[in-house]
């Protein structure tokens, strides 16, 4: 019985088979691609079909040069197709360097990269005939992608925000007792100030933890506003879904 998950490689692969090989694995990039470009990110539709065909065209190569081994009698070269694949691999680890872009405590693009990496592997088990091994990851990857994503957001992270408030006195308000209530705690990072309104402007650290399904709470500024003026919030580290 034919086996796509443990079947060798051909050394002479039909055109049939090879324009299977291609379209399967343009598939997969389409349906991989069309998630990260619904979401915004850097390596969208294009990118994520070209690098699974780069990998594919790769491995085809490799197959329909299985037959050619070893050195000739009179050369010092040997011939090693399967050197296709790990250059294949090499190369996609630059493009997910560049996709990774760091901004303070900040990370973002490793899940990109992380799709570059897999989409290459797709690539490379359908270029090289391995048809149920490259649809099985390509299932698994969407699911991981799209449905893993919702998992993701219910998960109760870390989040940080700077506040400013103003405050006629030269010491800064209590601004932990006000909010560590709500679960939040405040910590005092600096102070300026505004002599055309003889007040005080003092910035704090807030930091609290909730999924990052739910959109940042607005109870803490009313409370906060209750005492002294909200100048700016701003949040720290905060990445797009």
């Amino acid at each position: 019985m034919f086996d796509p998950l443990c079947c060798d490689m051909p050394l002479h692969p039909t055109w049939p088979d090879l324009v299977a090989r291609l379209l399967l694995t343009l598939l997969a990039g389409f349906l991989i691609g069309l998630n990260r470009e619904a979401r915004g990110h850097s390596a969208g539709l294009r990118t994520t079909i070209l690098v699974g065909l780069a990998a594919a065209v790769a491995m085809v190569q490799a197959n329909m040069l299985l037959d050619v081994v070893g050195k000739g009698p009179d050369s010092f070269v040997r011939m090693d197709v399967m050197r296709f694949a790990l250059g294949v691999l090499t190369g996609v680890g630059f493009i997910g360097g560049g996709a990774i872009l760091r901004r303070g405590d900040l990370v973002t693009g490793v899940t990109t990269a992380a799709t570059m990496w897999i989409m290459t592997m797709i690539g490379l088990a359908f270029g090289g005939g391995q048809y149920g091994l490259g649809a099985t990851a390509t299932v698994l990857t969407l699911v991981t992608l799209q449905a893993l994503k919702w998992v993701d957001l219910q998960i109760s992270r870390d989040h940080k925000a700077i506040v400013s408030v103003s405050w006629p006195k030269s010491s800064p308000p209590d601004l932990q007792e006000m909010v560590q209530p709500l679960g939040y705690t405040a910590r005092f990072v600096g102070m300026e100030h505004n002599a055309s309104r003889d007040s005080f402007a003092y910035s704090f650290k807030l930091e609290w933890k909730q999924p990052d399904a739910l959109e940042p709470a607005t109870d803490v500024l009313a409370v906060i506003g209750q005492h002294c003026s909200v100048e700016r919030f701003e949040m720290i580290g905060e990445k797009p879904s």
